[in-house]
């Protein structure tokens, strides 16, 4: 007998059946690619983390840099004395390279590591020091010729007549040249690539750091950073003055995205170059399972409350660009718009099947006449509405995976830029040599200013089970929904309506 009334039903009420499939169609579709499109946008989120904070982080910790006082902070003076430097053809070159703390950062004592390592559930752990080098070069001309007519210096005793001006320099004619480059260094634990920004790269050429590298002036240079510098592995590099073999070079895993530094050395010899010997900028952090990262970063902070305990969720707010724009809108105007449209679906539903049920009193008075339970009828008109919205559900299922291979096929790419701490601005107008596009350049480059490690991501929308699953949920809900108030209302009928409706 069900089966009898459900085709009826459906071939009977063709524009019902349609209009009522269509709506949950459309929020079902929706609600698939907002869904997909939402896992895709946070993949590539995961992507750009990854990226520079290393497959496999959960955790970052860190320590906030202290606000400059009034007057202070860290100026960018390069002090030469009266002996530096070499003089050849009339022109003296001098030259200068300083290893410090990136502009942004606090370093703090090595030991938070092993603090560190100390909580439960933690896996693995791993210690970083970002550095910047900035180098600085100048040619000038040789003024100790600058003398008078007679012999004496007349420039050094205030008289400048008949002084000879300065000959030699860049130009010849007693001119100058000076030029800053910096590029961002990074040291780590040649042993510790389990976790940390090395997790994260593929190894491009030659050999990456080992653990008995530890102690020795030897590199890993960021293939994208080599190429520009024309650095190729077999070369040497000048950090602070203290060369360095490149033994390796490395690219990021994701797609045209950069790693976490230029340059990546031992730690302990970045320690001493720079003199932070035990101080530490970064801790990267692996739980033993996505359960215990809550655990594990309240833990930390109970440890070190001095420290800045950062968890992946809390870093993907450093996520910048059209990436961020596209996760913004995913979530909220995709969001609402999903649940807007599902709910006029779910409205079409109840309203249709209402105005069916009422169309229908002789039936179902007549039905209950002849010994029809109000269990029986609600059931009827409960069956005959799932089954509307699963057509419209496996329609609905259908034009969301259409439109998820249309966004695939389509690919848009998105430009994302995490924040890091990095060296800040001395290199020329355009950015720091070495550094990504859009660092502070120049000799007004802010103190603390950060560095956005750009890339571009495609766009990848996945399929997973559980999206069908959802969707298959939300269509039986809906006729469940529809049924029931429309059974409810076809049960409250009684016989002699029909009766009367028959006479």
């Amino acid at each position: 007998m069900f089966g009898t009334y459900l085709r009826r039903e459906l071939v009977g009420r063709r524009k019902q059946t349609i209009i009522i499939a269509i709506g949950m169609a459309l929020a079902i579709a929706l609600v698939i690619i907002v869904n997909s499109v939402a896992a895709g946008v946070k993949t590539a989120q995961a992507s750009v983390l990854e990226s520079v904070y290393g497959v496999g982080t959960d955790i970052t910790v860190s320590q906030a840099a202290e606000a400059p006082t009034d007057g202070g902070g860290p100026g960018q003076n390069f002090d030469f004395g009266s002996g530096d430097g070499s003089t050849s053809d009339g022109t003296t070159t001098v030259n200068q390279s300083r290893l410090e703390a990136a502009r942004g950062t606090s370093t703090f004592d090595a030991t938070a590591l092993g603090t560190i390592t100390d909580v439960a559930n933690v896996e693995a752990a791993a210690a970083t020091l970002s550095l910047t080098n900035t180098t600085f070069t100048g040619e000038l001309p040789d003024f100790s010729q600058a003398q008078g007519s007679d012999g004496a210096a007349g420039v050094a005793g205030g008289d400048t007549t008949g002084a000879t001006p300065p000959q030699g320099g860049p130009d010849g004619a007693g001119g100058s040249s000076f030029g800053v480059d910096s590029f961002t260094v990074l040291g780590l634990d040649p042993s510790g690539d389990a976790v940390g920004p090395l997790s994260a790269v593929t190894l491009s050429d030659g050999r990456s750091l080992a653990a008995d590298d530890a102690g020795t002036d030897v590199a890993v240079l960021d293939a994208a950073y080599a190429t520009e510098a024309g650095i190729a592995t077999g070369d040497t590099i000048d950090i602070a003055g203290t060369t360095f073999s490149v033994v390796g070079t490395v690219t990021a895993s994701g797609a045209d995205a950069t790693t976490a530094s230029n340059v990546y050395i031992p730690l302990d010899v970045a320690q001493t170059l720079a003199g932070l010997d035990g101080q530490v900028s970064d801790v990267y952090v692996q739980a033993a399972s996505s359960t215990d990262i809550t655990q594990v970063q309240t833990d930390i902070e109970s440890a070190l409350p001095d420290a800045t305990v950062s968890t992946q969720e809390d870093l993907a707010s450093t996520v910048s660009g059209s990436l961020a724009s596209a996760s913004t809108l995913v979530s909220n105007l995709g969001t609402w718009l999903s649940l807007i449209v599902l709910a006029a679906a779910f409205l079409i539903a109840i309203l249709f099947t209402i105005s069916g049920v009422t169309r229908r009193t002789r039936e179902f008075g007549t039905l209950k006449a002849i010994g029809w339970s109000d269990r029986r009828i609600v059931g009827q008109v409960a069956g005959e509405s799932v089954v509307q919205s699963l057509i419209g559900g496996a329609v609905g299922v259908a034009v969301g995976l259409l439109g998820i291979l249309v966004v695939n096929l389509v690919a848009p790419t998105l430009s994302a830029a995490a924040t890091t701490s990095a060296g800040g601005g001395l290199g020329g107008p355009g950015g720091a040599a070495g550094m990504p596009a859009g660092t502070a350049g120049g000799f007004g480059g802010a103190p603390g200013a950060a560095a956005a490690t750009t890339t571009d991501i495609v766009l990848q929308a996945p399929v997973t089970a559980w999206i069908i699953v959802i969707a298959v949920g939300i269509a039986v809900i809906g006729g469940l929904l529809a049924g029931a108030i429309g059974g409810w209302r076809a049960s409250r009928l009684r016989p002699a309506e029909a009766l009367r409706s028959v006479a």
